[in-house]
């Protein structure tokens, strides 16, 4: 469910999470509930059928959440670290 005035910016992924092998889905929720006035920025990706996104939230682009959000609340990233390895055969 998608609530309402909220903003999706391209490629956001609004999904399942992997199931068991064999288990049943007919009849369970399996995609998040995203409360009103929500705005979700680029590439950001959100799972499961218990996460619930409250009204008021701001998710940065290139978040991963699988668990809720409560209302009124910004998700960002930190700045990423490059890590460098040397690749020279021993």
């Amino acid at each position: 469910m998608i609530g309402s005035r909220v903003k999706l910016y391209q490629g956001v992924t609004l999904g399942a999470l992997s199931t068991q092998k064999g288990q049943l889905l007919a009849g369970i929720k399996r995609h998040p509930t995203v409360g009103d006035n929500v705005t979700i920025y680029s590439n950001a990706t959100i799972l499961g059928g218990e996460t619930v996104i409250g009204a008021n939230v701001i998710i940065g682009g290139n978040a991963f959440i699988t668990e809720s959000v409560k209302a009124d609340t910004k998700v960002s990233l930190r700045k990423p670290e490059l890590v460098y390895k040397d690749h020279q055969p021993k």
